[in-house]
């Protein structure tokens, strides 16, 4: 797996106690205002940030992973924490190295949050596409204010300043452009994920990982071999998360029947002397006493 420049991910703490952030430290207390700096300022710290990025891609390729992470890491720190693309970039560079190591959760926690910086950056883009075209709708005021306004005939025949071509082309390819980045790292952020839980294993965690590989199944920039790897998947994990929910279930029963006999024990009874009747026509339980004399409901 190459890592390129238009990937990241940054790092949580790992079991093998590395130092590193926590997959949700760089952002803001909850509700918190986020502190914006000046252009000049984002602009260098953004720089700043892309030199680190390009020595830990340089060292994911040479098989350094432990090192690349450090290095996200430090490229995240100076990174603005309201860029949302920037730090999704980061933080799916860093499941991957996750992935590399064989540390599933950190790969988990570490593509979910990248997922996360994506939803906040497309539900922003959603508001800001509302929030102009509400402007761009006239109010009874400005029909008003339009009819009292007094225009010089020079003006009246100018008419208004209208945008070139050409900028307009080039905004709505700047706008293609930046959708098609998101979708790109989505589908990383995504496949990463559902690897990651895959491995983890575990009835939870398998019923993540076919969500995740729906959604990329849903995807239309998928590669051969990733689309490859979705149908595969999406046809070996269900399995695999029925056994693991039929395990799971049978464990949680057994802990319930133990707890169940340490209760009853002083009253001479255990759990073998009820009986659990499930009722075909509504589908639920009833529980019936099978002790000495008969069964009782």
């Amino acid at each position: 797996m190459a890592i390129n420049d238009d990937k990241a991910e940054a790092r949580a703490t790992t079991d093998s106690g590395r130092p590193s952030k926590q997959a949700n430290d760089d952002d803001a207390d909850e509700g918190a205002q986020l502190e914006r700096f000046s252009p000049e300022d984002e602009a260098s710290m953004v720089a700043e940030s892309n030199l680190h990025k390009t020595e830990a891609n340089a060292l994911f390729s040479s098989g350094k992973y432990d090192a690349a992470i450090t290095k996200y890491d430090e490229a995240l720190a100076v990174c603005p924490n309201y860029l949302d693309y920037e730090l999704a970039v980061l933080r799916s560079n860093i499941a991957a190295c996750h992935l590399k190591l064989e540390e599933w959760k950190e790969a988990v926690n570490n593509a979910t949050t990248a997922l996360d910086c994506l939803d906040r950056l497309e539900k922003q883009s959603n508001d800001d596409k509302k929030s102009k075209a509400e402007e761009s709708m006239p109010t009874k005021d400005d029909s008003t204010e339009a009819e009292e306004e007094i225009v010089s005939a020079g003006a009246a025949k100018a008419g208004p300043a209208v945008q070139s071509e050409s900028d307009s082309a080039s905004k709505l390819a700047a706008r293609r452009k930046r959708q098609e980045d998101i979708a790109r790292i989505r589908s990383k952020a995504l496949m990463r994920r559902a690897r990651a839980r895959s491995e983890l294993g575990g009835w939870s965690n398998l019923e993540g990982a076919i969500e995740d590989y729906k959604r990329l199944a849903g995807m239309g920039n998928l590669s051969p071999a990733d689309r490859k790897i979705v149908q595969a998947q999406l046809w070996a994990l269900p399995p695999r998360a029925k056994e693991a929910q039929e395990k799971e279930t049978a464990e949680m029963w057994a802990k319930l029947k133990d707890l169940g006999n340490g209760l009853l024990k002083p009253f001479g009874l255990s759990t073998d002397s009820f009986k659990m009747v499930k009722d075909e026509k509504t589908g639920g339980y009833s529980m019936s006493f099978q002790g000495g004399g008969g069964s009782k409901t």
